[in-house]
């Protein structure tokens, strides 16, 4: 659309519905890339390669503590920018503009507060939680309350951490399962779909084509550099979608009239089509405000609170992939400061992503905001709204020639950095917690190896994804996969809530309660798929529990009684010992000496008998250690052979074993959670300033 039609006024007729001619087809204003656009594309591809070339050269790749925590060795900085980027990937770009768009500020708080809303905020249907999350609170309530934990206990993955607190394998499992299930297909699947998303309708790239280089490029330092390659890739992947998303706010504000323009103007933005009888047209009179009616708004307030935090909690504080970035901190210190810089970094997504995607429906309230089903299909192929193309629609329309290659940038490094996040932890679950059942003594290279083949089967599920994608046009089989989280995790932010702040809880009590929350969630899941939101001017025929009864009401429900069933269900079983609960809950987080050596001696026989490479109080987390296992010396080999070894982290060479004395060190230090006191007091004032700018926005947006 012209910028002529942009800055058109709505004209809107008497009887308050717009008439006029039908808007304009999104995919016919795809602007031609300039040279300069290219240029800016492959300079950021040459910079993605060459700090993922760097970063695998100087990584510790050939054990599990190298290649899964990236040594132990990342430092506060490059771990509050991976934060940052692996939670915001192509998905949120495309989803909380879109929400924005069609439902205002609110949906800002998710950031704030707790969770991204998913693709499509349109008419009808509510904003819904998946996978990927925002919190400030959340990240704060990571570094200080659950990374101690996990530190202590000295586990690589989330599973691993419920196996050492309750024992026992059926919860490990299941977690493990749970988890690369919902990796594939909701992660996956949402950042491929909104990659796609934007790669079609801005730019009308071959989907195959340029989604599998990406691909490529992704899988290649993911698998050779292991997370150190990933973090820092991420880190670099922060600063260019931090900056040309900045630069796409200004313009936006600059054409808009700033924010006073936009509360006009947004208010204003009502479609030339609309559906007569209705008011789904017309943008919500509570748009520029977060907090809004406990009972017909569209995020309750209470839900906003204290339902999101349920969802929340297992995304930032339980999820692999956030967690496992954190365990890859040099000390708690590190850690902790992550955290801070991620909370800050967090901040941002409400004014460059929710307030451009109110800024594309004012100027285009044909095309974002229309609600006609038929004019909706003919724009983006998609009846129940177009809010999705409010961002690549505003990004091609206001960006100049240059800029417009790095936002271009932007959205390629939102799902490349949220893909590799993906990539390495699901291989992480996979080699610690499901290949190792099968075989329980596998040694530390086949595990390196596994890790690196699940990360190639990773690619092909993702590339199988597109043409899925593509005869999906509507997108409601994503609303659908995306909606499964939200009935999920409340499960398991009680078990992980019980398992860290209650010593009582015993293994049968968390297993059975989760069972509990999985039945009763896919009860509800399967209700909201059997009975879909309406669209515009339809009558709403789902059932009183579907449409009287918000998910983030049914999340805190949820949540309740599953822990209410894991503990009657633990006071009726034995409970565990309090020597066996030593460095695996807060209260026993900071375990002497003696207790950590007496674990490190009496671990799990999987561990003790196979020689994993996992330390048994420190996950297995030396930098540079097997411990104690020999390799044979290497033969000599070709230079093709060398490279691949390389590549692989793969290396003949013999490394020194460990003595008694020396595994008890290293695990002492590996599970040590002591802090400088000046660092310590650094961090905690930071924290204290971050709650209070966070506190100072709720308030002024309130």
């Amino acid at each position: 659309m012209s910028k002529e039609l942009a800055a058109m006024g709505p004209g809107v007729s008497g009887d308050g519905v717009r008439t006029e001619t039908a808007p304009h087809v999104a995919l016919d204003s795809r602007v031609g890339l300039h040279a300069y656009d290219i240029s800016v594309v492959v300079i950021y591809f040459v910079f993605v390669i060459a700090v993922g070339i760097w970063s695998s050269i100087r990584a510790s790749r050939g054990t599990i503590g190298g290649y899964f925590l990236a040594g132990r060795s990342m430092s506060w900085w490059p771990i509050g920018a991976s934060l940052m980027s692996s939670n915001v990937g192509s998905g949120l770009f495309i989803g909380l503009a879109g929400t924005g768009a069609a439902g205002g500020l609110a949906v800002g708080g998710f950031e704030w507060n707790m969770r991204k809303s998913r693709s499509g905020g349109d008419r009808g249907i509510h904003p819904r939680s998946h996978g990927r999350t925002g919190a400030t609170w959340l990240l704060l309530a990571l570094g200080w309350v659950f990374v101690p934990v996990y530190i202590a206990a000295g586990v690589v993955t989330m599973p691993q951490y419920l196996k050492k607190r309750f024992g026992g394998q059926r919860i490990q499992v299941y977690m493990s399962v749970l988890s690369l299930i919902l990796y594939i297909f909701t992660k996956i699947s949402t950042d491929i779909f909104s990659g796609a998303l934007f790669i079609q309708m801005a730019l009308g790239w071959n989907l195959y084509l340029s989604t599998g280089i990406l691909l490529v490029v992704t899988a290649v330092y993911t698998i050779a550099g292991g997370l150190t390659a990933v973090i820092y890739t991420d880190a670099l992947q922060t600063v260019i979608m931090v900056g040309g998303a900045l630069v796409l706010m200004f313009l936006g504000f600059q054409d808009v009239g700033w924010y006073p323009g936009l509360e006009q103007r947004y208010r204003q933005a009502i479609p030339n089509v609309t559906v007569p009888n209705t008011t789904c047209h017309l943008p919500r009179p509570d748009a520029f405000h977060m907090l809004r009616d406990p009972v017909s708004g569209d995020i309750p307030w209470p839900g906003l609170i204290f339902g999101l935090t349920v969802l929340a909690t297992w995304c930032w504080c339980t999820d692999q992939v956030i967690v496992q970035r954190s365990l890859s901190a040099k000390s708690l210190s590190h850690a902790k400061g992550g955290s801070v810089l991620g909370g800050y970094l967090k901040i941002l997504p409400m004014f460059f992503i929710v307030m451009p995607g109110m800024i594309s429906r004012a100027l285009f309230p044909d095309e974002v905001g229309c609600v006609d089903p038929d004019v909706c299909q003919r724009i983006c192929g998609a009846r129940v709204g177009c809010s999705n193309i409010a961002y690549p629609k505003l990004v091609m329309a206001l960006m100049p020639v240059g800029l417009r290659g790095l936002m271009i940038a932007v959205i390629m490094a939102a799902l490349m950095s949220s893909l590799t996040s993906i990539f390495n932890s699901s291989s992480t679950l996979f080699a610690i917690d499901v290949w190792q059942r099968f075989r329980r003594k596998a040694t530390e290279q086949e595990l390196m190896v596994v890790g690196r083949v699940f990360v190639v089967f990773l690619v092909v599920i993702s590339i199988l994804w597109i043409p899925i994608i593509q005869s999906s046009n509507s997108g409601q089989l994503f609303d659908y996969i995306q909606a499964v989280t939200s009935y999920l995790a409340p499960p398991i932010t009680a078990l992980f809530l019980l398992a860290i702040f209650c010593k009582r809880v015993t293994e049968p009590g968390a297993f059975w309660g989760l069972m509990f929350g999985l039945g009763v969630g896919l009860l509800r899941m399967i209700l909201e798929f059997s009975y879909p939101a309406p669209a515009c001017g339809e009558v709403d025929r789902r059932p009183a529990v579907l449409k009287d009864f918000h998910y983030l009401y049914f999340a805190i429900l949820l949540c309740g009684l599953t822990a209410i069933v894991i503990v009657i269900v633990s006071l009726c079983t034995t409970p565990i010992p309090e020597e066996q609960l030593t460095c695996l809950t807060w209260w026993t987080r900071n375990c002497p000496l003696s207790e950590l050596e007496k674990e490190a001696h009496e671990s799990t026989p999987e561990i003790s008998e196979g020689p994993a490479g996992e330390c048994p109080a420190g996950g297995g987390v030396a930098e540079n250690s097997s411990l104690g296992r020999e390799k044979p010396e290497a033969p000599s080999r070709s230079w093709g052979k060398l490279l691949w070894s390389w590549f692989c982290g793969l290396s003949g060479a013999p490394e020194q074993a460990l003595s008694p004395a020396e595994k008890a060190a290293l695990e002492q230090k590996l599970t040590s959670i002591e802090e400088e006191p000046l660092w310590r007091h650094v961090c905690n004032i930071n924290a204290v300033l971050l709650l209070a700018i966070n506190i100072f926005l709720w308030g002024y947006f309130a």
